[in-house]
């Protein structure tokens, strides 16, 4: 009984985390019905769908096909790489990162032992969680906390896009450096001698429903009527997706609004962060996340702020950086310990050496921004 729990613990970390964060929070703020208030219902429910519309897609076969159209048949070694972390980079922006991650690394580890480049295993492994976590940061339901920040100050989906945008275009092109620094040869790879046929009934299905959450994330859709649908659509014609949805990451969000909601309540916590905000919200938000992880940061210093500009840029680049810095990266490092013969020392000093440098480019980057 004992090593379940603890397996359970290391396995939700950010979960008992959260519940510990916001039971402490309770000592200071007394339990009451105001707490109803500090929870986002919206933001719950669209990330809910979300999570349901991109177990639909990919239990449709999509992405696998996707993958094998695209790295199918004589390609070099450099090619190849640069098609397995620009897959992560453009689908997070639409399925989030750690789905994106959850997807792609595997594959990534398969077709590189497939043509015996196990020395590149670890290099293009961070490189792909580094291009998930930042070609998220594009669009607004590329992660969590972009949901999240969205909704909150109310951004337009323009003045959202612009923010990001070159910081999206700087990290693609440090990527694509990257890639370039590996050795070219050419290889042949098989991803199967027929790939799985599509389920068109739910590619479709769940299509649409994809198109909903979009017009929700662009208001132009209620989300409480979004939710009604997606849980009719389940039950009625895919009830395997309800096991599908990380029900932990609603409840960890439930969590952390208590959290910040009582932080916020705290005359000596609010006057704390509201002076470091006020000093450069950029800034605080990315070392907020180094220490616990980008998305709580979001959270808790939304209530401090009104420059929501700054925070989505300090908590997106702020996921860079350590490895709790995003909760997908944890994604990547789970998914590669598991692979055949890891190198844990090897991938974790990649792992710090390439963000630490792509965390100090985009920092640079906002400041010659600020600055123009």
């Amino acid at each position: 009984m004992g090593q379940r729990i603890t397996a359970w613990v290391k396995k939700e970390l950010i979960l008992v985390l959260s519940f510990l964060c916001a039971a402490v929070s309770c000592l200071f703020v007394p339990p009451s019905k105001a707490y109803l208030a500090y929870i986002d219902w919206s933001v719950l429910g669209l990330l809910f769908c979300l999570m349901a519309v991109v177990a639909g897609l990919s239990a449709s076969g999509l992405f696998n096909r996707m993958a094998q159209v695209l790295l199918s048949g004589q390609k070099s070694i450099r090619l190849m790489c640069m098609s397995l972390v620009l897959l992560p980079f453009f689908t997070s922006m639409f399925i989030t990162n750690d789905v994106a991650l959850i997807t792609f690394v595997p594959f990534a580890i398969l077709i590189l032992s497939l043509c015996e480049a196990r020395q590149t295993i670890p290099y293009v492994v961070v490189l792909q969680t580094i291009a998930a976590n930042t070609g998220s940061m594009v669009l607004p339901f590329g992660n969590p906390q972009n949901l999240f920040l969205y909704a909150s100050y109310s951004f337009s989906f323009w003045d959202f896009f612009k923010t990001v945008f070159p910081f999206g275009v700087c990290s693609l092109l440090l990527l694509m450096a990257g890639v370039f620094v590996i050795k070219n040869q050419p290889v042949s790879v098989s991803v199967g001698t027929s790939p799985e046929p599509l389920k068109k009934r739910s590619l479709f299905l769940f299509l649409v429903l994809f198109v909903l959450c979009l017009l929700c994330v662009l208001r132009l859709f209620r989300t409480d009527v979004l939710v009604g649908i997606m849980v009719l659509c389940l039950l009625i014609f895919s009830r395997q997706t309800f096991k599908q949805i990380d029900y932990s990451l609603l409840v960890t969000f439930i969590f952390f609004f208590i959290f910040s909601g009582n932080m916020g309540q705290i005359p000596a916590v609010r006057d704390l962060l509201s002076s470091m905000l006020s000093a450069n919200p950029m800034l605080t938000a990315a070392a907020a996340s180094q220490i616990i992880s980008n998305v709580p940061a979001a959270v808790l210093l939304s209530g401090f702020t009104q420059n929501g500009a700054a925070l989505l840029v300090g908590t997106n680049i702020g996921g860079l950086g350590t490895p709790i810095a995003s909760l997908a990266s944890l994604i990547s490092f789970k998914l590669y310990l598991k692979s055949e013969s890891p190198n844990a020392k090897r991938f974790t000093g990649l792992f710090f050496a390439l963000n630490v440098l792509f965390l100090a480019v985009m920092i640079l980057l906002s400041f010659v921004i600020h600055a123009i």
